[in-house]
């Protein structure tokens, strides 16, 4: 074996391992804190991501922003709302914003409304930073 690491070297000296990037996320897990989040985005632009576990397109969907993603704390509230395990926390995002359910969905707060809002691949397709 010792001839064949020589020649072709070992797979961790080869390949670079991408580190990775963690955002800031706030657990959104409560109905309390929506009213928080209509509140503070009356000074700070609130951002909640919908997700779901079971779904594929979510996965990548998220993966995607997480890659794409350069804004700081000091920007925006970045909430991560993991739809079946809070469901009715997802349930009341929608009566409350005025936004039909979809999943995985963005959707960008400012002054107590949605300013924008998109689902599936229009999620990364979103520029936070105008709303910053």
């Amino acid at each position: 074996m010792g001839i064949f690491k020589k020649i072709f070297g070992t797979s961790t000296s080869s390949v670079t391992k991408k580190e990775k990037k963690v955002l800031p996320w706030i657990t959104l897990n409560s109905l309390e804190q929506l009213d928080v989040i209509e509140s503070a985005s009356k000074t700070k632009t609130q951002i909640i991501f919908k997700y779901s576990s079971r779904c594929g397109v979510s996965r990548m969907v998220l993966n995607q922003f997480v890659d794409n993603y350069e804004l700081t704390e000091q920007d925006l509230d970045l909430y991560f709302l993991d739809l079946i395990s809070y469901r009715s926390v997802s349930n009341e995002v929608g009566y409350k914003f005025q936004v039909m359910h979809e999943s995985p969905q963005l959707l960008v707060i400012k002054n107590g409304v949605v300013v924008a809002h998109d689902s599936h691949g229009g999620v990364n397709a979103i520029d936070l930073n105008s709303y910053v």
